[in-house]
């Protein structure tokens, strides 16, 4: 006969947290959001920690090497999608370990013998009025000059002349080495009254642009994901398939950690890959997951995962519960995870860290899940909204979307992640669809931190352990559930006041 959990599975709608004492010292400025990532020994320090508690999950349409660098540069973690080659993922890592704040790999970017019209065609389609003049026309070519939008005029200068007519010749140019800090770039900006400072290679060839304009941007990141040498951090998804040749790839391009992506992490297939991967690679990060229950957890942890993802089917994405019947609501399993791994904590000395994955559909249910015990959170829908991320945007009637598909849709092809017994999707386990389109993940991203840290100090917290130890939950009956919204008719034009 059947184990029936007593237990109603619950979701994040149904709770609300109670506000707690708001303490003098207790302010949005003072609120602090690191989190452990990995497994450490209670006491110690996580090997790595984030700034922020954000992760974007591992999908195609989510986590490009663009998403990556601006998700660290807030402190959080991308961990970029393994439904592509081992190549292709290695050198999406690559992409973002090579990123240096501050320096900019030029995307407009031209030959001298290219007309001055087909340069303005190339400003308008990336929106920048500085080009670099390489040999091949390439970001890495070999840098003979600068032209900018001032060095001419459309209805002044003939268009169809070359580009060497008006550029700045490197000669004229001052130029940085290779091995210059930003430090001394923004140094001599600032004294030789420059706008630009190309960087270039012993050989002359461009490896770099510093911009006077971005000296701000980059004091607005206090709280990056970095490594020891100061590179961003990045994360990389790995399967129980090929694992044991895409974990030395990755590892090779400078992944800082690896997470097995899987719909059913309870198996004896990541058991055996997560032993494998801490036996020959002990230093890298691992995670395990999905699961949605204790037992579960365990089984992972005592495997060697050094975090644990919680979800299954309650991605906005997701129809595994449609297509199978199984899954739990969100709110039930990291409540239940979060009291196994307390007590893995008490048994064994070591805290492994855990994530709510999916079931986050408002902000307010990232506070929610974090009371609950997650250490940090991971978003598809989130994240797949911004510019960032990969799907096309879109005009519709009622303005901007962007593509949003499911791990597994026929559109992503991700047969290796749902075992469904052949070489390709029997059936589908996610949709293909679209999201409103939101903008710079930055803005807002900023601003769902902005309500993170404002619930924190209605709830009495400056950190995030305070909140998990102090956080009071009410369930939530439909009455009261429809009381939390506006009940009024909205203004639909902008009040003026004279």
């Amino acid at each position: 006969m059947a184990q029936v959990i007593a237990e109603v599975s619950r979701t994040f709608n149904e709770f609300l947290l109670l506000p707690n004492r708001t303490r003098t010292d207790c302010s949005p400025a003072t609120v602090n959001l690191r989190t452990p990532l990995v497994r450490h020994v209670v006491g110690e320090p996580s090997a790595i920690e984030l700034g922020s508690p954000f992760t974007s999950a591992i999908m195609q349409a989510v986590s490009t090497p663009e998403l990556a660098i601006a998700l660290a540069r807030n402190g959080g973690l991308s961990f970029l999608h393994h439904n592509q080659s081992i190549q292709d993922q290695a050198a999406a890592v690559r992409q973002v370990k090579n990123f240096k704040a501050g320096f900019v790999t030029s995307d407009t970017n031209v030959r001298p013998d290219d007309s001055l019209r087909h340069l303005v065609a190339v400003m308008q389609r990336t929106d920048h009025s500085t080009a670099a003049v390489t040999h091949d026309g390439s970001a890495t070519g070999r840098l003979l000059g600068l032209v900018t939008s001032r060095d001419f005029h459309p209805q002044r200068h003939d268009l169809d002349g070359p580009v060497s007519g008006r550029m700045t010749a490197i000669a004229d140019l001052p130029h940085a080495a290779a091995d210059t800090t930003l430090s001394e770039a923004n140094a001599r900006l600032w004294d030789q009254r420059l706008d630009c400072l190309p960087v270039l290679d012993t050989e002359g060839h461009l490896q770099y642009l510093v911009f006077r304009s971005d000296y701000t941007d980059n004091k607005r990141f206090p709280n990056q994901a970095v490594d020891t040498a100061k590179r961003l951090r990045v994360g990389a998804g790995i399967n129980t398939h090929d694992y044991r040749e895409r974990v030395p790839a990755l590892l090779e391009a400078g992944a800082d950690a690896l997470c097995f992506d899987s719909s059913d992490g309870y198996s004896d297939w990541q058991a055996q890959a997560l032993t494998w991967v801490k036996k020959h690679y002990p230093e890298i990060p691992t995670g395990g997951g999905n699961v949605v229950d204790g037992d579960a957890f365990t089984f992972l942890a005592e495997a060697g995962a050094d975090f644990v993802k919680i979800g299954v089917g309650g991605g906005s994405i997701c129809i595994t519960r449609d297509q199978k019947g199984i899954g739990r609501g969100q709110a039930s399993a990291v409540l239940d995870v979060a009291a196994a791994r307390d007590a893995f904590r008490d048994r064994t000395g070591e805290y492994v860290p855990i994530c709510s994955d999916g079931g986050l559909v408002h902000d307010y249910h990232v506070a929610l899940a974090l009371a609950m015990g997650a250490d940090f959170v991971m978003m598809g829908r989130y994240f797949a909204r911004f510019d960032q991320a990969a799907g096309a945007k879109l005009p519709t009637r009622d303005g901007f979307v962007k593509e949003y598909w499911g791990e597994g849709s026929n559109r992503a092809r991700n047969w290796q992640r749902y075992g469904q017994g052949g070489q390709g999707l029997i059936f589908e386990e996610g949709v293909d669809g679209y999201v409103p389109y939101a903008g710079d993940l930055n803005e807002g991203l900023a601003l769902t931190i902005a309500k993170l840290k404002t619930t924190m100090v209605s709830c009495g917290s400056t950190t995030l352990a305070e909140f998990q130890s102090t956080a009071r939950l009410t369930l939530v009956s439909d009455q009261s559930f429809q009381e939390s919204h506006a009940n009024v008719a909205l203004r639909d034009t902008p009040m003026t006041i004279a």
